[in-house]
């Protein structure tokens, strides 16, 4: 199944993920540092979630807990997807220049890039 969540969504997510599960007023405080959203929202969002299939509810206590069912990984695999497609119109070089153009990248992430890219050249 191919999950795409709102920007709202993996708002969201990116909590969950961080904590490993939360109930909906962890989930609410940690989105209030950065913006201003209704605890209904949050709430409303989460509900939605689950029944989309994202998230999975704990309902054996009196306070619910909501777990994520999809990974980081799918999220980042199905956002990138829309974005090469939409916007680089499937050109996976123009991505990758202009977000290394865009973005300063450590040395680190440098010698990680160029190490994934000498599997590809190790293949021909």
């Amino acid at each position: 199944m191919e999950f795409k969540p709102t920007e709202s969504e993996l708002e969201i997510l990116q909590v969950i993920w961080k904590n490993g599960q939360c109930t909906v007023r962890d989930v609410h405080e940690e989105l209030a540092k950065n913006k201003d959203a209704g605890y209904t929202t949050t709430l409303k969002l989460m509900q939605i979630m689950h029944d989309k299939g994202m998230l999975v509810r704990d309902t054996s206590a009196k306070t619910h807990l909501y777990k994520a069912l999809i990974t980081r990984e799918q999220a980042q695999n199905t956002a990138l997807d829309k974005i090469l497609d939409t916007v680089f119109k499937g050109s996976t070089a123009d991505l990758v220049i202009q977000a290394l153009g865009q973005h300063r990248a450590t040395s680190d992430e440098i010698d990680a890039i160029k190490k994934y890219l000498q599997q590809f050249e190790s293949r021909d």
